[in-house]
């Protein structure tokens, strides 16, 4: 359900010379587009990257970490052919230990220390689309006005960019219409220096973000 609020509207008396002629109407254009079109992602393991205990002798004193590879199944289904991207929103925005789009923050310790950063990395050569035979990644800076040229090369999805997908290479024309998608995806995890965290005690790896649907 949303929530709706009423703004006040005041209306100001003007006195107007005879002679001036002034507009007394204004035009209100609302403007949409209802598409029976809808689609559906799915994340294997419900979207949960688990790494169980992590014993802090496995972890550097003065350097960072890089924990081992995840990978989860990305399927995304539409009951009809939709242009759409991707882009990711950090739900621990200000706590990764980089600060670049591409990492995303896993919150912090008691003492108020960033814990670490992950990144969610698509491979165009893991990646499945309708009947294809393959595959290029495309991304969009300007919110989906301008393309970058389509690529075979892995990408991390970005906060602030569009990530969509085409079966041309070198094309800057942006995402195709796509029906059916499947793409493995791996979820690169790094670990602040154990000198920089308050590990008096159980340090809980909390990162949140959301994957969504831009339809185009």
């Amino acid at each position: 359900m949303k929530d709706y609020f009423a703004a006040p509207l005041t209306v100001a008396l003007v006195c107007v010379v005879p002679h001036v002629l002034a507009a007394s109407t204004v035009d209100l254009t609302v403007k949409g587009t209802i598409t029976p079109v809808a689609c559906t992602p799915v994340l294997s393991n419900n979207g949960t990257v688990d790494y169980g205990k992590i014993f802090r002798q496995d972890l550097s004193v003065d350097k960072r970490t890089q924990l081992p590879d995840q990978v989860l199944d990305l399927n995304i289904q539409c009951n009809g052919p939709s242009r759409f991207a991707l882009v990711m929103h950090d739900n621990r925005d200000g706590s990764a230990i980089v600060n670049s789009e591409i990492y995303y923050g896993l919150n912090r310790d008691k003492s108020g220390n960033n814990i670490g950063l992950y990144s969610l990395n698509f491979d165009p050569a893991q990646t499945v689309v309708d009947d294809l035979s393959q595959v290029y990644r495309t991304d969009s800076t300007t919110g989906g006005l301008a393309w970058s040229l389509s690529s075979s090369r892995p990408i991390p999805i970005g906060a602030k960019s569009y990530l969509g997908f085409t079966d041309v290479a070198g094309s800057n024309a942006g995402p195709i219409f796509i029906q059916h998608l499947s793409s493995r995806v791996t979820i690169e995890t790094v670990i602040a220096p154990t000198s920089q965290l308050d590990l008096s005690a159980d340090v809980q790896l909390d990162g949140s973000a959301t994957l969504d649907m831009v339809y185009l």
